[in-house]
């Protein structure tokens, strides 16, 4: 039997991790400036995240939501905490498509609607709804296919603001910072007008922090840095850093219905402390502050270095677009094969780093480096 063939993979095989650098099965190094789309938050095989994940294997890996596990409550405070949103609830799922799918479908329990809006270039998930949300025709099957979303230019303040007015909306549905439509950043006069219309209209108002959150961007969501509060925030990727893992943080101004939600292996033992190891980390070895700093630092440098073929670079935190003149394809197949650095995509033009947290100088120097190499 073969595998379906659903990727373009490059000829490696990677098997060791460690901090930003993983190994092939030949023993060449190689720097991690993408961390598996956003995964590896705290960095690969962190010895705090083997331990607890281990310990916790050793006394229960799985027992059914049909019982108490004091992990979840534990990880619902110490990201209330972390993050702000004490007064939120959370519901865990175990990835971001299922965190935004169940994240649409409150919002319909909520107000009964149907219609949602969603950015031009958004990217929210695979699955029924959450690809039905995405703005990519090439991977929505017809079935899918059932005029549930409305695509705006992001923004664009009126054009959202007149749609929402029209009272048919269930939902907003926004990344903050987009990561497969380019890196492209909300402006903070949109979402404040965005969160004024759904409040008048009792529409519901998502942020999708999937991609662009735990403290990916500088702060704990991306959506801290413009002053304004969604009514659901849904978070995947680096929660777990591997561990697949989601989550909804839900404003208490919804009322928990049995049997509206459910999942099977959402928020087991698991998942649990390999999250909660996670947030260990970021707090002791202050993450989201050195995203800030390290981000903002290879912005700088590139910026100020002005490379051939580099048309802009953006982005917030540890989350940054290089746009090229040029495809990126080449570049980017040469940065794996001759200069041994992983980068990701958005389009065809731009190189996306979402490395993880704990990125240092040294290693951002070391990037800067075999990319110049590269480009020139």
């Amino acid at each position: 039997m073969n595998l379906f063939d659903v990727y373009p993979l490059f000829d490696v095989n990677i098997t060791k991790g460690k901090g930003c650098k993983v190994w092939d099965d030949k023993g060449v190094e190689y720097l991690d400036m993408y961390g598996g789309h956003a995964v590896i938050s705290v960095g690969h095989c962190h010895p705090h995240y083997v331990e607890k994940i281990s310990q916790q294997l050793n006394t229960l890996g799985f027992y059914s939501n049909s019982v108490i596990n004091k992990l979840q409550v534990d990880l619902a405070e110490r990201l209330g905490k972390a993050s702000g949103y004490e007064d939120f609830q959370f519901f865990l799922i175990n990835s971001g498509a299922e965190a935004n799918e169940n994240a649409l479908k409150l919002a319909s329990f909520f107000n009964g609607r149907t219609r949602v809006l969603s950015a031009e270039k958004s990217f929210h998930g695979r699955t029924s709804l959450a690809v039905e949300v995405t703005n990519n025709p090439k991977i929505i099957a017809p079935i899918n296919a059932n005029n549930h979303a409305t695509y705006l230019p992001l923004n664009d303040v009126d054009a959202w603001v007149n749609e929402i007015q029209k009272g048919d909306v269930c939902a907003v549905i926004i990344e903050c910072v987009q990561g497969v439509g380019g890196i492209r950043t909300v402006e903070k006069e949109f979402l404040a007008a965005i969160r004024k219309a759904c409040d008048e209209t009792n529409t519901v108002l998502i942020f999708d922090e999937i991609q662009c959150g735990y403290g990916r961007t500088g702060k704990f969501f991306a959506h801290q840095h413009f002053g304004v509060t969604p009514d659901v925030i849904t978070v995947a990727k680096g929660i777990g850093n591997g561990f697949p893992m989601g989550g909804v943080l839900i404003s208490p101004k919804f009322t928990p219905a049995y049997g509206q939600l459910g999942t099977t292996f959402g928020g087991n033992h698991l998942a649990c402390a390999a999250a909660l190891a996670v947030l260990d980390i970021i707090e002791k070895e202050n993450l989201v502050q050195n995203a800030k700093e390290v981000g903002t630092y290879i912005m700088e440098q590139l910026k100020a270095l002005n490379l051939p073929h580099v048309v802009d670079v953006r982005g917030l935190g540890l989350m940054i677009g290089i746009e090229l003149d040029c495809p990126y394809k080449e570049m980017r197949t040469k940065l794996v094969f001759e200069e041994h650095v992983f980068t990701g995509c958005s389009g065809t033009h731009v190189l996306r780093l979402l490395p993880p947290l704990c990125l240092t100088k040294a290693e951002a120097d070391e990037f800067i480096l075999r990319l110049k190499n590269v480009l020139k």
